[in-house]
């Protein structure tokens, strides 16, 4: 496999546990340098107080930013001191704002982003904004984990969801070093259209893509029996026993996915399995 530059971004000092322990465990796997990003998020928004108050809040919540920050780096330096892979971290503070500055120069320059699932009861509005930022400004793959993964055991049977988008082909192309590992690739394809340019055989020409490149694939047309496409691809999941899936992120603006709601944000808040996405 090729992912040799791995980092993982945490902004929560209590809650980083499983995912440095998933992301040191693929760091060994791969033989990959391990690259940690200790953010101290500060939440305060300025021009919402009253004349005066100000400058001493925004004070305040940066000191505490940088102590969280600090909290956070020492945290991972000890659980990372004892281990057997190449490893480095770093330290920020940043408005909610402004996440995607320091998590976009790190992401650019690395294989593959590991985070933790920014929806559901354990989700942040933090956590949020880093996927994000990862994923358009970063342009970089990310494994989003489901609450308490913590290893690297994944990628043996893979389901590789597929719509003919620009994004869905982006992460067949970005995982090509997973999927060549695996020992069965299932490309999954729902309710795919009747005039499209894959009507007569959907996901075939991919599968002969990635079988050139040595992957052993197999093809599931899927029919829309579910109000929801990513309830679907959850229930295929179980099926035939994938312990990951690869797909697209965001085909709709990030707006309408938060308000309405999509594939990408209904595949993560409900993920049973490790999710690599890419946009």
């Amino acid at each position: 496999m090729a992912f040799k530059s791995i980092l993982t971004v945490t902004t929560d000092p209590a809650g980083t546990g499983p995912q440095i322990d998933a992301a040191i465990a693929l760091a060994r796997r791969e033989d990959a340098h391990l690259d940690v990003l200790c953010i101290g998020v500060d939440v305060t928004q300025t021009g919402y107080y009253y004349a005066g108050a100000t400058a001493i809040l925004t004070q305040e919540a940066y000191n505490q930013a940088k102590e969280e920050a600090a909290q956070a780096e020492a945290a991972v330096r000890n659980r990372l001191a004892a281990e057997d892979v190449r490893w480095g971290v770093e330290t920020a503070v940043a408005q909610i704002g402004a996440l995607s500055g320091p998590v976009a120069m790190q992401a650019r320059y690395s294989d593959i982003v590991i985070l933790p699932k920014p929806y559901g009861p354990k989700g942040s509005q933090a956590a949020e904004a880093v996927l994000e930022a990862a994923l358009f400004e970063g342009r970089a793959p990310v494994l989003v984990l489901p609450d308490g993964y913590s290893d690297a055991k994944f990628g043996q049977r893979i389901v590789l969801s597929w719509n003919q988008s620009n994004e869905s082909l982006r992460a067949a192309r970005v995982a090509l070093p997973v999927l060549k590992a695996a020992t069965l690739v299932d490309i999954t394809v729902i309710d795919p259209p009747t005039h499209g340019p894959e009507r007569s055989d959907p996901g075939g020409m991919l599968s002969q893509l990635l079988s050139r490149h040595g992957v052993h694939t197999e093809v599931s047309v899927l029919a829309k029996t579910l109000p929801k496409t990513s309830e679907i691809l959850a229930r295929h999941v179980r099926d035939v026993n994938a312990d990951l899936v690869v797909m697209g992120a965001y085909g709709h603006s990030r707006f309408r996915e938060a308000i309405l709601g999509g594939t990408t944000r209904n595949m993560l808040e409900h993920a049973e399995v490790p999710v690599l996405m890419a946009h």
